[in-house]
């Protein structure tokens, strides 16, 4: 209204204009209403804390339990006849059974056709949400992260013992891994298609076995260049197995790493002459270079790989999961 923006403010029953006696008549009712929904949020709070002190948690109850909509018994909780014998389950085969939180998720999805109370499969954050809620042995945090424990009234599915020995063992399979973040071939291949660098990330998989996981590393365009880039994911394994066929391709004079793969294997000789006593005759022979190139790709350390792949005489790229050397 100052800055002439608002002309005047039009209400079912009142209209203010921009002049002073007006504006200040505004501000007293904006501040009264604004003084009226903090009580009511004070009041709110403070009820929903005497429920908790009750023993009845409020808010939507958890899987494997019914709100009672009966109006002389508000926040109270109803056993679910249909998902909570399954729910009693899923503790039970993690605590004795030692099934991994996948394996249950995978066991709810295919074999027991699990459905919420939406009609939706439960996915993997809710489920490992639900294994970490002590609501099911009897208690309860409220507000949570506050500190206040109560004891609920309802029925609990579980015992204590078994809702420890679950959560020790799903806040273990859910520890953030301690990863490097470094990948050994990452900034020496370059995309095939729009020229971009290569860019790793790893990947966790369930085995549909016995439905414990599996890290795979991947190797993908960084679509630096062209951000709809098409070019497809190559696994590490496959990456070094290709790798491994173009050293076969290679002349010898072509493998840059020839030095440094002769250095190694004077090394290794004089190792052997030194500590197993093996005769000057017996370390002459020669070694196959490429040989001990693949193996290197295989079974060597990341700095190993590293070294050897500076040596060529070539660019690594990547196409459609094809592996090319660039001349």
């Amino acid at each position: 209204m100052d800055a002439g923006l608002l002309h005047g403010i039009q209400t079912y029953g009142q209209k203010f204009s921009n002049n002073p006696n007006e504006k200040f008549l505004l501000m007293i009712l904006c501040s009264q209403a604004k003084l009226e929904n903090d009580n009511k949020s004070i009041n709110v709070k403070r009820g929903l804390r005497t429920r908790a002190e009750m023993g009845l948690l409020p808010g939507y109850a958890p899987i494997g339990y019914l709100n009672d909509l009966r109006s002389d018994h508000k926040c109270e909780y109803l056993v679910d006849p249909l998902r909570a014998p399954v729910v009693k389950m899923i503790f039970e085969k993690i605590a004795v059974e030692k099934w991994s939180g996948l394996r249950i998720y995978s066991w709810l999805k295919n074999e027991m056709n699990f459905k919420t109370r939406n009609d939706k499969h439960l996915n993997i954050s809710s489920l490992y949400e639900m294994l970490k809620n002590p609501f099911y042995c009897g208690v309860y945090e409220y507000p949570r992260k506050s500190g206040n424990w109560f004891v609920g009234k309802h029925q609990s599915l579980i015992s204590q013992e078994i809702f420890r020995a679950v959560r020790g063992k799903i806040l273990e399979e859910t520890k953030p891994r301690k990863r490097n973040g470094e990948f050994t071939f990452v900034k020496m291949m370059i995309c095939g298609k729009c020229g971009s660098g290569v860019t790793g990330l790893e990947k966790q998989k369930i085995l549909k076995a016995d439905g414990s996981t599996r890290w795979y590393t991947y190797y993908s365009c960084t679509k630096a260049k062209d951000r709809n880039c098409k070019n497809t994911y190559i696994r590490e394994d496959s990456l070094i197995a290709q790798l491994c066929e173009k050293v076969d391709e290679l002349e010898i004079d072509r493998l840059g790493a020839k030095c440094l793969l002769e250095k190694e294997v004077t090394r290794y000789n004089r190792l052997r002459k030194t500590v197993l006593g093996v005769k000057e005759k017996d370390t002459a022979a020669a070694m196959d270079i490429k040989r001990y190139a693949k193996y290197l790709l295989e079974e060597g350390s990341m700095e190993e790989k590293r070294g050897l792949l500076e040596h060529l005489r070539g660019r690594i790229v990547i196409n459609d999961k094809k592996v090319f050397l660039e001349k």
